[in-house]
């Protein structure tokens, strides 16, 4: 390792730590809630959504700096090495197999590092509060489910990585590029009609007052609703949300079944005109745009440090040496979480405008104020998280800004009237 591959990795290492250092703190010590809050809130009900959020905070933050550790200690000692050319031993010195094998231990290791973190907090946690409706056998079903397709779909990626860097050796970072951003193109269209149907159950919506208020909706917002569909979220939790889904035709609105029981139809109709907004405004386009930056960037930057990194691996001829996959682990691992800032700021932009263009469809701003409420007392969404945290990890405003946003949009438009 260079020297100036020191600095890098050491930068890196230090930046994130010091930011999850910080992200640990205003987990713990978040400061006072605005006085504002409690004209729509309750003390009480601020204070529970605080502890709730600090332990899935905490359990999130804890099991990123875990799987960071393990592969901090793999790079700097001898054992991704050593495993790496003791898989090449055990296979014959076959080189893809090799690979498969290697890979395959990395993974299940990282797996093995996060598991008791994401117990905590998927299983645990949310029995603790009272929103799992999930039995332990359920759990781990999906758990293994996910595991398996993560598996597949990344342990693929990853010999077709390795393999471009055979092919191509000072490019393959553009062709990786390229390729993982039509995946991202493909997969946004194939998940809803592949991948969601594997954990949950969807049925268009039936007749009635919601069917109704969904095509009076798509006629104001100049669009053409296919589907609008209706989750069995509750096989799962108690908490309600919705969501926008899909690219060209396999684009759909989905309602988890727990929003039509629990809430009154035009809190319903400001949540559907929210993900309306989100299909007006091509939301889901325009965030795959910035995920293609995003691969030319990131690989880009990995294929630079693992040149003054790794300078006599990559001069050989041939694919990269397995063991070079912890080092791509860590380095992605640490760039995405300093990239969070950038990608969130983006979320909570497009969700602000979608807020904004939903107020213009319903013309409702008090059942908007009312959903916020409802949404942020029944989930626990802490009201007014601390700066630093809604700057680094929150993809959506907090409940807070979204309902100071509608009375603003409220003021602005009876003084138009006016």
């Amino acid at each position: 390792m260079t020297a100036k591959a020191g600095i890098v990795w050491t930068l890196l290492i230090i930046t994130a730590g010091l930011m999850s250092l910080a992200f640990i703190f205003f987990s713990l010590f978040p400061g006072k809630v605005p006085d504002v809050a409690w004209q729509y809130f309750s003390p009480d009900n601020a204070e529970r959504a605080r502890q709730y959020q600090q332990a899935m905070r905490l359990a999130g933050i804890l099991a990123f700096l875990a799987q960071v550790a393990v592969l901090v200690g793999l790079v700097t000692s001898t054992r991704a090495t050593a495993w790496s050319d003791a898989a090449l031993h055990i296979t014959g010195v076959r080189y893809y197999m090799a690979l498969v094998i290697y890979f395959v231990l990395i993974w299940l290791l990282l797996k093995v590092v996060a598991l008791p973190f994401n117990f905590y907090s998927s299983f645990i946690v949310q029995h603790q509060w009272g929103f799992s409706t999930q039995n332990l056998a359920s759990w781990w079903l999906d758990y293994l489910k996910g595991g398996i397709l993560e598996l597949v779909l990344s342990g693929t990626g990853v010999l077709l990585l390795f393999w471009a860097t055979g092919r191509w050796p000072h490019t393959w970072w553009a062709v990786a590029a390229l390729f993982l951003s039509g995946w991202l193109f493909i997969s946004t269209f194939l998940w809803p009609l592949l991948v969601a149907p594997l954990f949950n159950r969807f049925q268009p919506i039936t007749e009635g007052p919601v069917k109704t208020m969904v095509a009076q909706l798509a006629g104001r917002a100049g669009l053409r609703i296919e589907e609008v569909l209706v989750m069995d979220a509750s096989r799962r939790t108690t908490k309600a949300n919705a969501y926008f889904t899909g690219l060209g035709t396999s684009k759909r609105i989905v309602l988890y079944d727990n929003l039509l029981e629990d809430y009154p139809l035009d809190e319903v109709e400001a949540v559907i005109a929210h993900e309306m907004a989100h299909w007006q405004r091509g939301h889901i386009f325009r965030g795959l745009l910035w995920g293609v930056l995003a691969n030319f960037l990131l690989l880009g930057l990995l294929y630079a440090v693992l040149r003054i990194t790794f300078t006599y691996d990559i001069a050989r001829p041939g694919p990269y040496p397995p063991h070079l996959l912890v080092a791509m682990l860590l380095f992605l691992q640490l760039v995405s979480f300093l990239g969070q800032p950038a990608q969130n700021a983006i979320s909570r932009r497009y969700e602000t405008e979608a807020d904004w263009v939903a107020l213009e469809l319903t013309a409702n701003p008090g059942a908007m104020i009312r959903l916020h409420v409802d949404l942020a007392q029944k989930n626990l969404g802490d009201i007014a998280p601390p700066a630093f945290i809604t700057w680094l990890a929150a993809s959506h405003p907090s409940p807070l800004e979204r309902i100071i946003n509608v009375e603003s949009w409220r003021k602005y438009n009876t003084k138009n009237m006016d």
